[in-house]
């Protein structure tokens, strides 16, 4: 086995919420692994942390997803910059965890406008460039609701299934050209969008019991997966989700039966 199999050495790689959380780590990771790095974010003070942070002659630049000309532009300046866009990696979402009856179209159309249409903006701009180049690796973000659900779930559930679907769609369509598009499903992970759950010890220590593994990921545990995708130790692979949830979908985990 070569040892460059998950070398990213002169690829240029796009990581967009790469200012803190799961993307952050990412962004490090990849420029780890030799990548020419681009933080985007929509907090653009903490993307020019992590860009300063990680080095490598990274840039950081403000971006919202839900900006289609903008994600666009974004994508452009970097293969202007560097003359390729070789990674994508999505990792934005938010969640409203309300019941069903109680939700309001204000909150459901910011969810989907962000979880759903933001990711569709990211994965379209990116399909265009990375077509055109018959070349190119791109990671949306899922998560473990795309499978299984609990109350309160429904309208986030609902977009990270719909990227799985993406996800899909555009391995079919893309794959002619070489171009690979693949999901992480994360599980319980601890970011700041589950630092409320962290903060109330019950429901915490609910979901570290739920895993197989029985406790929460560490955003940094994310990176292996997603350069896997990204990187050509993963060069057939494409429109698969890779669950990295430490086992919460393979065990049911309400209850212990003796044996």
């Amino acid at each position: 086995m070569p040892d460059t199999l998950f070398a990213l050495d002169g690829k240029t790689a796009v990581i967009v919420g790469g200012g803190s959380g799961i993307g952050e780590a990412v962004a490090a990771g990849a420029a780890a692994q030799g990548a020419r790095v681009f933080v985007l974010d929509a907090n653009e003070p903490a993307a020019g942390a992590v860009a300063s942070r990680i080095g490598g002659g990274a840039r950081a630049q403000r971006l919202d997803i839900c900006d289609a000309p903008a994600v666009r532009v974004c994508f452009e300046a970097a293969v202007a910059e560097t003359g390729r866009l070789d990674i994508v990696v999505c990792t934005p979402g938010i969640n409203v965890r309300k019941p069903i009856l109680d939700y309001a179209g204000d909150e459901f159309d910011r969810v989907v406008a962000l979880n759903l249409k933001g990711s569709f903006n990211v994965l379209q701009a990116a399909g265009r460039i990375m077509v055109a180049r018959r070349a190119g690796s791109i990671v949306i973000f899922s998560s473990i609701r795309s499978r299984v659900v609990e109350p309160g779930q429904s309208v986030y559930a609902m977009t990270k299934a719909g990227i799985v679907q993406l996800v899909r769609t555009a391995a079919a369509e893309f794959g002619p050209a070489g171009v690979r598009v693949n999901a992480v499903a994360p599980g319980v992970v601890e970011t700041p969008l589950t630092a409320p759950i962290k903060a109330n010890p019950e429901w915490y220590n609910a979901y570290r019991a739920k895993s197989a593994l029985q406790r929460w990921a560490r955003a940094e545990e994310m990176v292996g997966p997603t350069l896997f995708l990204a990187s050509d130790a993963a060069s057939y692979v494409t429109g698969t989700v890779l669950f990295a949830d430490g086992g919460w979908t393979a065990a049911d985990g309400r209850f212990t039966p003796p044996l």
